[in-house]
């Protein structure tokens, strides 16, 4: 069993970096890949950005790309998500997931474990 813990989310303007992290507890972190999704209010939550089990390979919805940047320190068994230029668009409960295998996919059933997500406002 895997537990997930973000932190990080917060009220930043429009602009303005965040960022979040994942926190895993339990054992593999480091031989499986890692996602990012977010949720808006009224929307089916969707991929951000993932990452590979050892972060040779990231992966991201054409909406960030160039703004959001996906990491990870094995060592503290988390992975990041770096949000620069935020727009209003981007305000959603952002969640971590575990994925079932090495890599990281844009499909949320290839994901095992998710974290309890964290609200991300970015205001005018």
């Amino acid at each position: 069993q895997v537990q997930l813990v973000e932190s990080g989310g917060g009220l930043v303007q429009a602009g303005g970096s965040l960022r979040l992290s994942c926190a895993a507890s339990g054992r593999g972190f480091s031989d499986y890949g890692m996602g990012w999704f977010r949720q808006a209010l009224g929307k089916e939550r969707e991929f951000v950005g993932g990452i590979s089990w050892n972060g040779g390979r990231t992966y991201y919805v054409d909406s960030v790309k160039g703004r959001f940047f996906v990491s990870r320190d094995n060592a503290r068994n988390t992975v990041y998500l770096q949000m620069d230029s935020l727009k209003l668009e981007d305000t959603a409960v952002y969640y971590c997931a575990f994925s079932r295998d090495s890599q990281s996919s844009a499909m949320e059933s290839t994901y095992r474990f998710w974290g309890q997500g964290t609200h991300v406002t970015v205001s005018s």
